[in-house]
């Protein structure tokens, strides 16, 4: 707890994401009420200020955040691709009740996209709940974003 009110916090994300220091996805729901109701990831749209806030620069094989580093990594290269590309997107994450993840899905129209970030996995594919999505690995991650 650091001692902050919601409002506070809210202010300084808000604050943080206006000067492109970070981006929210928001949780993908059929229901716009309960989507605006559940909680949102943070991502940093450079990982250089993610690590300098945390103080570490070690190497990603010796990092005991490697798993988050690289999904932050990623998500946030593919939004800047597409947004790079003029492609108007969608983003979100989705989470079952039995906190089972799809880290991103980018909405393009009537099409979407699954990501699961994972730094080593042998499959290409998780099935989750019927979804299918991409596993994104340190092997595959430049042939994701193009």
């Amino acid at each position: 707890m650091v001692g902050l009110n919601y409002d506070t916090v809210e202010a300084y994300i808000t604050a943080l994401e206006q000067s492109f220091v970070i981006f929210r996805l928001m949780p993908y729901s059929g229901n716009l009420r309960n989507s605006i109701r559940k909680s949102r990831k943070v991502y940093f749209w450079d990982t250089g200020i993610r690590n300098a806030l945390i103080n570490n620069f070690n190497p990603l094989n010796t990092r005991t955040d490697a798993g988050a580093l690289f999904e932050n990594f990623f998500i946030s290269e593919m939004l800047k691709n597409k947004i790079n590309q003029g492609q108007r997107i969608n983003s979100y994450f989705w989470r079952s009740l039995e906190n089972k993840e799809i880290d991103l899905i980018i909405e393009t129209g009537q099409t979407r996209e699954y990501f699961e970030c994972k730094l080593n996995s042998p499959s290409s594919k998780r099935e989750i709940e019927g979804i299918s999505a991409e596993i994104v690995t340190l092997d595959n991650y430049v042939d994701k974003l193009k």
